[in-house]
């Protein structure tokens, strides 16, 4: 009986795949590693079958990725997977390959392993023992066995100065190490029949079962997917049962580490490359020498050289082995090694004097130290797995655990990159070329002074519209000007994010008026080389996730030292930590989003921007660094605050729809499409919430598009965004905004104008250039692809047709309207609510739920409160096991399901029925079902619970059966009620009219006159009125909630006039009585006083009505706008050569002339 005959259970292939391994195992181990390959594929091949995976001509990557998908592979069977395939790969391409008898054993080790944990899995017997391992015949090790006597017999020589008996001994050891090879030479020749014989053999009858096993594979794929999530989920359970048993000895776990050092650039091999086999670092080449020698009699399990210089000290342990406790240990190999004088030490290398000291009175030859067992990171069980490492040329560097070892490259990048000489010239260097403004520099001097005091994760949050992208661009520049970082990635989560980062980085200028990209390298979207040229990439997540996790060759840990993540706040949702007790029995990848793998994958300083910082982008990042807020932005004038939100009230929004017993409805079933027709059994009632959701009423979306028709102008400059519920709800509001359109204007109506962009449309990415650059269409639809990061500074308008729950996806709807757009004259930006959306939203809740991922089943939970591990894993509170959590979260879950049932029981007999049968077998009434569990668990504990569940072996079933019958209310209902509109109206706050809103704020600027100096400058002084003291006071006024949009808005609705005369006359106005005037009206009159100062040239006069024109748009007239204005002729000193020496009086005459009646 070989080693793999229990795999003829599932497949006569896989048995003989095995069994012919084995046999060629002595004859030729690289044929025999090959066979391996080639089971570890079918392998893969059969899981694939059994759990409904289905592609078209998958490569062995792709197909195993697909099946850790579903399955949720332990990592360390998908990495003894991953070995067999490089191993396999080597054996079949590599002319000059390094497989030899030892690495053909442990492949067979792996192999075998791997062979266990799928029979284990699919087979029939969960705790299947197969007995040790039978050795293979291998005609090297008597050799090797010689080999070492005469190694020892040397060294013994050596010392006893050349005994003779000895010496005669080591010269009969050597001529019986010469007849061996005579003798293995012989055997060679005289097996190659036997081996030519075998390998035909193999070959005819691989070549029989293959096509028999395609065939059943085949016949599999060709059948529908009937696998339910039931079945994955017992089959993922099995496999990680499965996977706990698998065993490693330690060569099979140094094969591995060859494994993880070859695949990150090093030369590698436990056997061949050792010091004692003659192995020495040679210039040019990367390599990991094995048991390389250290004071003490100790030698290190690999030393890492670049060319001739020693670099890292590796410590490799068993699997099983908790890894973080063994960086003492290599540090002991750094501190230890002797440098020949051959070899360039590193601290040479670094350009230092001597070595680094330990902080305890001695010194490390090596600058960096690993710890490694083999096995992939689990970040919530990180000191038993991953790569541990630490830097140790400083004593405060902490160890930390990586996904893998560093390059050759990025470790000398890291050796040779000075940190504090970067942060040196960050501090020196100034930011005038950048032309940023001044929070944006703040923003900047935030990262920079966190990554000096040594903080690797930053969190910028600044509001939708201040330039993130401008800061980005100046962060990276100042960045790879300093020589900070070697390369720096740049993540987003969309296409069109990433296109529009690439255009930013191709047009915005730098120093000498060159940008980025023409500055460095800059690799686009579809180049993911990272070629050492390379210093800035711009990628998606979705790419770099298949780079990372789903290449046959994936990137170094080090191949970005600094990622940026734009809209950092997207993509985190599921990202939570795991307790120790949902780790014991949960898959981590259940609770890791695809933004934190990628993150976690790359050793590299993270900084994330975002305009909403949520508590799980924050757990991420840290708290953030600097903070740049919309109201902050909008005192500052930097963006465009909003009019209170425009309500529409219909006939229905106020009444509800509402349907009788007994009436015939039509409701859409989500999954076919389907219209369906059922009869009520007894009334039903949608409130406005509902409305477009969980029912659609073409007459409401009617009325309100036609309202919209007369407030949008389809033809004007001003752009609209309208957001919808569903992608079918998107299509109804276009034709019927469409129609209205057509009513109003007739056959000047274009109907471009009105686009749908969504996920669902045709080349969307098209669709939003054309928004964003082209005057049509003006009016777009869309759901949520355009509610982050797409800039399009002309929207004026923004309509919510649905209701959105989260805050942070409000904000950022309406960041999309907050950005100036002089060149159309936008002040201000309105809100059209007809769904009442802005009163419903309530503050951000920061309560934890204690079911954390709805993606965990009630059939997982139940599975997991009858796994022994759940009770032996501590609990997320002291003194209780994770059993107890599993049990807190099932009973949310079973109160959800059953207390819906109960309440919806009274109209539906059929339910109502079953769940009294439910009573009668459980003998708890259904909705209390989750308080016995309760009870039983505080008196009993939870193992009590589990018992009852247990004696009630069809509860699952009956849940499901209750679920089918509940099933009904996810199906939208189609209304054809009729509707009108009753009223337009806008919220002041909590008056209910422009006038009382605004008679308010008069008596609130006059109690504050006398308390705030900056609002009586404003009163008193308008001209002496500072930047800073201007803030303020829109600070002030905002906190009161009297807004300069509000204020606006309100005069509008008060006078019938529209007025844009800034806050500083809307103050004076209520301080004073001072007539309201537009602010372009003042400046007008100010430039005529200007125009009269002096006989200006045509050309002053240019420059004059340039000022001017910039002028309306600022309250304050101080040099540093100026400067501002005209930073590209010079600022200040520019403009007043150009004006002759007079640009002092024109500002004077100008502060004066503004705000005349001014004491």
């Amino acid at each position: 009986m070989g080693n793999f005959a229990f795999l003829a259970e599932h497949s006569p292939l896989l048995a003989d795949l095995g069994a012919t391994a084995e046999k060629l195992y002595p004859f030729d181990p690289a044929s025999c590693v090959l066979k391996l390959r080639l089971l570890a594929e079918a392998l893969t091949q059969d899981v694939a079958a059994r759990i409904g995976v289905r592609l078209q001509q998958p490569t062995q990557a792709e197909l195993l990725r697909a099946v850790d998908q579903r399955l949720s592979l332990d990592p360390q069977v998908r990495q003894m997977f991953h070995l067999l395939r490089n191993r396999g790969n080597q054996a079949a391409h590599v002319l000059e390959h390094s497989i030899g008898y030892r690495e053909g054993l442990e492949a067979l080790k792996v192999a075998r392993e791997v062979a266990l944990w799928f029979h284990r899995t699919f087979g029939g017997k969960p705790d299947f023992k197969p007995g040790a391992f039978v050795l293979p015949d291998d005609p090297s090790q008597k050799l090797a066995a010689l080999q070492q006597q005469i190694a020892a017999l040397q060294d013994h020589l050596q010392q006893a100065q050349g005994a003779q008996a000895e010496q005669a001994e080591m010269a009969r050891l050597l001529e019986a190490q010469a007849q061996q090879e005579r003798e293995m030479a012989q055997r060679a020749v005289d097996e190659r029949g036997i081996y030519e014989t075998l390998a035909e053999e193999a070959s005819a009858r691989y070549a029989e079962l293959k096509t028999a096993f395609d065939a059943k594979v085949k016949e599999a794929n060709a059948q529908p997917d009937t696998t339910n999530a039931r079945e994955i989920k017992t089959f993922a359970e099995r496999a990680n049962q499965a996977a706990q048993k698998v065993t490693m000895d330690e060569a099979s776990t140094r094969l591995i580490i060859d494994q993880m050092l070859s695949d990150a650039g090093w030369e590698a091999d436990t056997v061949r490359l050792t010091h004692a086999g003659g192995a020495r670092p040679e210039r040019n080449k990367n390599r990991a020498i094995a048991e390389w020698p250290t004071k003490g009699k100790q030698s290190a399990d690999y030393m890492l050289f670049c060319g001739l210089t020693p670099v890292a000290a590796v410590e490799a342990k068993r699997l099983n082995v908790n890894v973080a406790g063994k960086i003492a240990q290599a540090e002991r190999y750094a501190s230890g090694l002797q440098v020949d004088a051959e070899h360039l030490a590193a601290w040479q290398v670094e350009g230092r004097s001597g070595p680094w000291p330990d902080g305890q009175g001695g010194f490390f030859q090596v600058p960096f130290v690993y710890s490694c067992n083999g096995r992939p990171l689990v970040k919530q069980s990180a000191e038993a797995s991953g790569t541990w490492h630490r830097d140790v040329r400083h004593p405060s560097n902490l160890a930390k655990p990586l996904q893998g070892f560093h390059s050759p490259d990025g470790l000398l990048d890291i050796l040779q990159r000075s940190k504090s000489a970067a942060e040196e010239k960050l501090q020196s260097e100034g930011f005038g070329y950048l032309r940023l403004r001044d929070y944006q520099q703040k923003a900047i001097s935030s990262v920079e002074a966190a990554l000096a005091q040594g903080q690797q994760n930053c969190l910028l949050a600044m509001a939708t519209g201040t330039g993130k992208t401008r800061t980005i661009i100046g962060l990276m520049y100042r960045f790879l000007k300093a020589e900070r970082f070697k390369r720096i990635l740049f993540l987003v989560d969309r296409t069109a994010l990433g296109d529009q980062a690439l255009d930013a980085f191709n047009e915005a200028p730098l120093e000498q008026n060159q940008t980025l990209s023409k500055i460095y390298n800059v690799a686009d979207m579809g180049d993911m080389a990272a070629e050492a040229e390379t210093r800035v990439q711009v990628a998606t997540v979705q790419a770099m996730v298949k780079r990372v996790f789903g290449s046959d060759s994936p990137p170094p840990v080090d191949a970005y030292d600094c990622i940026i993540v734009d809209e950092a706040h997207r993509g985190y949702t599921l990202d939570q930590d795991m307790t120790e007790g949902e780790l014991a029995v949960r898959d981590q990848a259940q609770y890791l989003s695809s933004y934190r793998r990628v993150l976690d994958y790359f050793d590299a300083v993270k900084v994330g921007l975002t305009a909403t910082p949520a508590r799980h982008t924050t757990e991420i990042f840290g708290k953030p660094v600097y903070t740049y807020s919309y109201r902050e932005a909008v005192a500052d004038d930097w963006l465009i605050d909003h009019e209170p939100p425009i309500r529409y009230q219909t006939l229905l929004s106020q009444q509800g729809i509402h349907f009788e017993a007994g009436e015939q409805v039509e409701a859409i079933n989500q999954a076919t499409g389907e219209i369906e027709v059922a009869e009520l059994e007894d009334e039903l009632t949608f409130e406005l919430e509902s409305f477009n959701k969980r029912v659609i009423n073409e007459q409401f979306n009617r009325v309100i598009c036609e309202q919209l028709a007369h407030e949008l102008d389809p033809m004007g400059e001003e752009k609209t965004m309208v957001f919808c519920a569903t992608d079918a709800h998107a299509d109804m509001v276009k034709r019927l905004l469409g129609e209205a359109f057509k009513n109003v204007y007739g056959d000047q109506y274009n109907q471009a104008a009105v686009e749908k962009i969504t996920g669902a449309s045709d080349k969307v990415d098209q669709l939003i250039r054309r928004f964003k650059n082209e005057r049509l269409p003006n009016i777009a639809i869309t759901v949520d692809l355009l509610t982050t990061g797409i800039d399009v500074p002309p929207i004026c308008h923004l309509v919510f047709m649905r209701r959105v729950k989260s805050r942070i996806l409000y904000e950022q709807m309406i960041g999309r309207a907050t950005r100036r757009c002089d060149d159309i004259g936008k002040t201000v930006f309105k809100i059209y609510d007809p769904v009442d959306l802005y009163a419903s939203l309530q503050a951000v809740n920061t309560m934890q739920p204690l079911v954390k991922n709805p993606n965990v089943t009630i059939e997982q939970l139940v599975q997991e409160l009858n796994d022994p591990q759940s009770y032996a894993a501590p609990g997320s509170a002291a003194g209780q096991s994770h059993a107890h959590d599993v049990l807190n979260q099932l009973n949310q879950k079973l109160m959800r399901v059953l207390r819906s049932a109960q309440h919806k029981a009274e109209k539906q007999p059929a339910l109502r029925e079953r769940l009294a049968e439910l009573e009668q077998q459980w003998g708890v009434p259904p909705h209390e079902l989750h308080r016995h569990l309760h009870e039983l668990g505080q008196e009993q504990g939870p193992r009590a619970a589990a018992d009852f569940l247990h004696n009630h072996t069809r509860l699952l079933v009956q849940l499901t059966e209750v679920q089918e019958l509940l099933g009904t209310v996810y199906k939208p209902i189609i209304s054809t009620h009729q509707d009108a509109l009753v009223a337009r109206d806008q919220s002041w706050g909590e008056y209910s009219k422009p006038d009382d809103y605004l008679d308010s704020f008069s008596r609130f600027v006059r109690e504050q006159v006398n308390q705030s100096a900056a609002m009586a400058v404003v009163v008193q002084r308008p001209r002496d009125l500072t930047r800073a003291q201007l803030k303020e006071v829109r600070m002030l006024l905002d906190g009161a909630g009297f807004k300069e949009a509000s204020l606006k808005a309100a005069w509008r609705n008060k006078s019938n006039q529209d007025i844009a005369a800034g806050v500083i006359a809307y103050i004076r106005q209520a301080a004073l009585g001072e007539a309201l005037l537009p602010f372009q009206q003042r400046v007008d009159q100010a430039m005529q006083k200007v125009m009269a100062l002096h006989a200006w040239t045509p050309v002053q006069r240019k420059w004059l009505e340039r000022l001017a024109k910039q002028l309306t748009h600022e309250l304050v007239v101080d040099e540093a706008f100026v400067n501002q204005t005209f930073t590209d002729t010079g600022g200040a000193r520019g403009l007043d050569k150009v004006l002759g020496g007079q640009l002092a009086p024109v500002m004077s005459a100008l502060a004066d002339s503004l705000w005349p009646n001014a004491a």
